[in-house]
């Protein structure tokens, strides 16, 4: 058996890839991140814990901003998430410059899940130890929650988690959830999320939270990463 937990493209007895596994291993081992479609945007959320207290969280970010109104957040491995993030935003660049058009959470989803099935099936590298969930907005299909895994599949959720606590997640998600939900609401549902299953307490400074939101000036639909300031008005109101 040895040799199938090496092969890369060689499938076990079981029909496994035993690498495959192994990626989706190394993201249930990541932090927990979530993100909930509501009817007027969409919000996504991560635990921001340092490894050691002498790491400077100013200057580390867990949500990432792809085009004006895409943005993603990660679990798994870091240096992953910031090489996807950057073919991402390529991806972003090319569409936009190609169709005079922002790209679509869809077609960005669908990109991403492209370039990591290719890491599953070619020779000299290994599958990303990464999810992503991607929170968008388009014309089309207004907001948008896409999920894109180490195995390349990509799905559409209306509220989902990924990481080391995800079961627990999913069930109070499952229980909390509904079609109607405002973003505001949602904002307050994802932190409670976060906050059940949280080692400790919770503060703007270990959490990072990002949004899909209609702005006020322009009518336009943005993603914007929640500033700590409005981090902690919003856990205001649930403590």
């Amino acid at each position: 058996m040895s040799n199938y937990n090496f092969g890369l493209t060689t499938f076990d007895q079981s029909g496994k890839l035993t690498q495959l596994d192994n990626s989706l291993k190394a993201v249930s081992n990541g932090d927990t991140s979530l993100g909930i479609r509501a009817k007027n945007g969409v919000v996504i959320i991560t635990e921001k814990k340092p490894h050691s207290p002498l790491v400077d969280v100013e200057d580390w970010d867990k949500v990432y901003k792809i085009s004006t109104s895409i943005g993603c957040v990660y679990s798994g491995i870091g240096a992953d998430a910031r090489l996807l993030v950057r073919r991402a935003r390529k991806q972003a660049e090319v569409y936009k410059r190609g169709y005079n058009e922002s790209i679509g959470t869809n077609i960005c989803a669908k990109k991403l899940g492209g370039i990591a099935q290719d890491f599953t099936q070619s020779g000299g590298v290994r599958p990303f130890g990464v999810s992503l969930l991607i929170a968008g907005y388009d014309k089309q299909r207004g907001c948008q929650l896409y999920q894109v895994d180490p195995t390349g599949a990509w799905w559409c959720w209306k509220a989902s988690a990924i990481g080391k606590n995800q079961s627990n997640a999913k069930q109070f998600l499952e229980k909390r959830y509904n079609d109607d939900m405002e973003l505001e609401d949602a904002i307050s549902v994802a932190l409670l999320t976060v906050k059940e299953g949280f080692d400790g307490d919770v503060t703007n400074k270990n959490i990072q939270v990002g949004v899909v939101r209609e702005d006020k000036k322009s009518g336009k639909y943005q993603f914007d990463v929640l500033t700590p300031e409005e981090l902690q008005d919003y856990l205001d109101t649930i403590n």
